[in-house]
Parts: structure tokens; C-alpha cells; sequence
């Protein structure tokens, strides 16, 4: 089981800023608690916070990562990625660094479509999907909407300085999503970390 200020860094990671006294009902603990090792995480500087006032009485105190944190997840080697990255558009140009791309893609969608094979509900191939993405460190999550669809929800981007880089990583991502689901599914990127969001949703749907 983590730490508990580990705990406090991944509720901040998978659900975004909070307050003091939501972080302690998730985590269980005392207020008092949850604001000891808030302090200990600021003087660390993994975690910030901002203070908004809201009507009379004590502003609300609003907790979040800072950068430092951020690294503390899977990167996936993000330096050497981007070093090779380069290197290959260096020597082969932007078609060689296309190329590389499309190789990736193809080999993740056969790994997926077998990882996926043996299953044919929608539901169990986007929980087979997400528990692939969370292997991979995307720290993911699904979950089913009221009118029968599913949202996949990525927490973090372990290829993020990659993608970056070259956004061909985010587009090629989404189309191994579509592939590997079926063609009579429809998959849409409704958050985008790249765009400024904190984490990448899909919204998966059954075409009728």
C-alpha cells in the first residue's frame, strides 16, 4: 500500500487539484493529517496551492502538482526519446521520422487486436485496452456513460515529450484506438493533454 503522501500525489494526478478536506476523505485520514503531509509535499516542492476567496470567512485552499511531480511519473526515457527523435529527422528527414511513426503504430495495433482477440463485448475490450494503456504507464481508467457508451481516460503521458515533439505519436495513438476496437465503434478525443488539458479522454461508442 503507498505512503500515504504518495497517495496524495496520485489523487492529485488522476483527479486534479483539491482541497484539503477532500484529500483526506479519499485518503481516509484525518484533516490534520492530510495537511501534515501536504506541508511536508510543499517544502519537498511537489505540491503548490492556491488560495480563493468565496464569500466571507477563510479563503479555500486548493492544492495541485508542481512540475518537480510531474517528473516523479513514468516518462518513458523522455530525453533519449527526443535525442533519437532528432537524430532520425536529422538523417532521414521528416518522411523518415513519418516512418518511424506508422512502424510503431502497426506494431502497437497488432499487439492490442491480440490482446483483444478473444474478447467481443465493447465493454471488456475498453477494460482490455485500458489495463494494456495502464501497463504502459498511462495510468488510464474507463468508465460507462449513462446512454451506453464508454469513456478511457489517460492520466498521464509517459510519451509525452515525444508527442511534443512530433504530434504524429498523439494522432497514430488514436488511430490504433479506432482500429483495434472495431470498425463498428466510434472513438473520439474529447481532453488532450497537449492542448492544455491535464489529462487525454476518449469517448467510445458503439456505431448503430
Amino acid at each position: 500500500m503507498r505512503a500515504p503522501a504518495d497517495r496524495i500525489l496520485f489523487s492529485l494526478k488522476t483527479r486534479g487539484p483539491a482541497e484539503t478536506l477532500m484529500l483526506a476523505t479519499t485518503l481516509a485520514i484525518s484533516r490534520q493529517a492530510a495537511l501534515k503531509h501536504l506541508e511536508r509535499l510543499v517544502a519537498d516542492g511537489l505540491v503548490t496551492h492556491s488560495d480563493e476567496r468565496r464569500g466571507v470567512g477563510r479563503p479555500r485552499r486548493t492544492w495541485s502538482l508542481t512540475e518537480a511531480a510531474q517528473a516523479r511519473f513514468p516518462d518513458t526515457h523522455a530525453q533519449l526519446t527526443l535525442e533519437m527523435l532528432e537524430a532520425v529527422r536529422a538523417e532521414f528527414g521528416e518522411d523518415g521520422v513519418e516512418r518511424l511513426i506508422v512502424r510503431r503504430e502497426a506494431a502497437t495495433a497488432v499487439a492490442y487486436a491480440t490482446a483483444l482477440k478473444p474478447l467481443t463485448k465493447l465493454e471488456a475490450r475498453v477494460a482490455r485496452l485500458t489495463a494494456l494503456r495502464t501497463a504502459e504507464g498511462y495510468m488510464a481508467d474507463w468508465s460507462a456513460d449513462p446512454d451506453g457508451g464508454f469513456t478511457l481516460v489517460e492520466h498521464h503521458c509517459p510519451i509525452c515529450a515525444a508527442a511534443t515533439l512530433c504530434q504524429g505519436f498523439c494522432r497514430a495513438e488514436l488511430e490504433v484506438f479506432r482500429e483495434v476496437l472495431g470498425q463498428d465503434v466510434t472513438v473520439e478525443r474529447t481532453d488532450h493533454i497537449l492542448a492544455g488539458a491535464r489529462r487525454c479522454a476518449y469517448r467510445i461508442t458503439a456505431s448503430h
